[in-house]
Formats: structure tokens, sequence, C-alpha cells
């Protein structure tokens, strides 16, 4: 599959970068230009984006791909905040030939575990590296060659495994409350056993191990994009006390509760 799309060169990106926010309930974004090949992770709450004057609703826990060129409006949640993440690759003007290839990419699929960390990453790099950067350029890359090589695997997971996918959505939308891998099994309407062979087959997690990695980004969200105090993101986010958060928040990125705020804090203030 990555194949088809090798007439894309890495040598032409000239920038790579990411990003995050949380629109309020009933944001819009919007209208623009697609100057870019741009990934964006959408975690939680809803997006219909209209491109070039047809209208796509994309569900929580999508990655979207978009193309440039493409004239595009963004419309959230009226039910609630809306979260989503974003890696834009800037390649300058492509070529009909070098595009054509991409057009026939799904506009959406599900978010992989892969995709999040690289995003992860390249959030934690580029407060100290520009967006020319190699590294920078090199993940962004990465992110996209990614999402093609998932493309044929996510369509034989949803045609195989649909179980998959709702306990994903039960999660994005109820991962605050307090859930087991009974829950999750139940929703997907499959036993315990069958839901982690699932997960650990297609995702290389288990169910439970993606709900509190959903938690920690959704923590991380706040921490960085809200004045919410930790005891507030703890209970917001799940967590089972403020001890246990900031625990688990130190075990997925090396970093206290205190120290990502911190961090973001002064990387808002170095741009």
């Amino acid at each position: 599959m990555v194949g088809v799309y090798g007439n894309l060169p890495y040598s032409r990106i000239e920038t790579a970068h990411t990003g995050t926010i949380i629109y309020p309930t009933g944001g819009k974004y919007g209208p623009r230009i697609q100057d870019d090949m741009q990934l964006v992770l959408l975690h939680s709450g809803e997006m219909t984006i209209e491109i070039d004057g047809n209208e796509h609703m994309i569900p929580a826990g999508s990655a979207v791909v978009l193309k440039p060129g493409h004239e595009e409006m963004f419309t959230f949640s009226s039910r609630g905040e809306t979260w989503h993440r974003w890696i834009s690759i800037h390649m300058g003007k492509l070529t009909a030939s070098e595009l054509n290839p991409y057009e026939a990419l799904p506009l959406f699929q599900p978010i992989s575990e892969e995709l999040n960390r690289i995003t992860d990453i390249m959030l934690s790099l580029q407060l100290n590296h520009p967006s020319n950067s190699e590294v920078l350029r090199s993940l962004g890359m990465s992110a996209l060659l990614l999402y093609i090589s998932e493309v044929t695997r996510t369509r034989e997971q949803e045609d195989m495994h649909p179980s998959i996918q709702l306990a994903k959505n039960f999660i994005h939308s109820t991962f605050h409350e307090e859930l087991d891998l009974s829950v999750l099994a139940s929703k997907a309407g499959v036993s315990p056993e069958h839901l982690i062979r699932l997960f650990r087959n297609h995702d290389r997690t288990t169910p439970i191990k993606y709900l509190w990695r959903y938690r920690v980004l959704k923590a991380l969200e706040f921490l960085t994009h809200t004045g919410l105090t930790i005891t507030e993101i703890s209970l917001r986010c799940g967590f089972k006390s403020s001890f246990h958060f900031a625990r688990t928040v130190k075990q997925h990125t090396g970093q206290t509760p205190t120290e990502v705020r911190q961090s973001s804090w002064r990387g808002n203030k170095a741009e």
C-alpha cells in the first residue's frame, strides 16, 4: 500500500508541526483553503467537515486526512467540548500527479496507538525544535505513511471486528466514568476474553490499557490548555485520586502533572 504513494517526495517537505485544541460547544472554524497535507486526530466530541461543499460527519476516535487545494469548513459538537490534535506537513505547491493517489485515501479511519505516539513525540519535541528541523519533518512524513499503511488493516478490522470500534466509541464518550472490562465487553457485544483478544491482535494493547491511555491523553489536554486544578482534572478524567492521577501521568510521560503544565507554559512563552 505504501509504495503506491511513493511519488510524494520527502525532500519536498518544508515544515511539519503539530498542535492540540479544545473547541467550545458549537464552535466553528473556517472557511479556509487547505494548504498542507494534514492529519486531524479527533479524540472527543463531534466534528463536521464541509469539503468543497460536501459535508462529512466525523465520529470521535477518528484520524482524518486532509489534502491541499480543498475548501474546508469545520463545525464542532453542539452538545459539549470537542478535542482534537493535528499534524500538518507543508510541501509548497504539489502537482496533480503527486496529489491524485492521495485523493483515493479514505477521509477518516480509527486513530491507532502508533499515530497517537507520533503525535505525542512531535508535541514534545517541537518545544525545542523548529518546524523545519529534520526530526519534525521526518516524524510528520512517518505519520502520513503510517496512516496510509493502516488503511488496509483498518478496513479488515471494521469488516471483521466492529466490537473494537464499539468499545472505543464507548470509552471516548464515557472515559470519566467508572469503567471495567465487563462493562466494555457488554457494550461491544462480546465476552471479556474475546474483547481482550481483539485488542491484542489488532491494536497490540488491551481494552483497559487503551482506556487509561485515553484518560491520560485527555488529562494532558486539560493540563496544557485549561486552568483547572490537578484535582479537578483527575476527577474529570476518571482517576481514583490526585495521587493516582500523578502516578499514572508520570508512568506515561516521565513527568509529573505539574511539570507537564510548566513545560507547556514555557513553550507558549517561547512562541
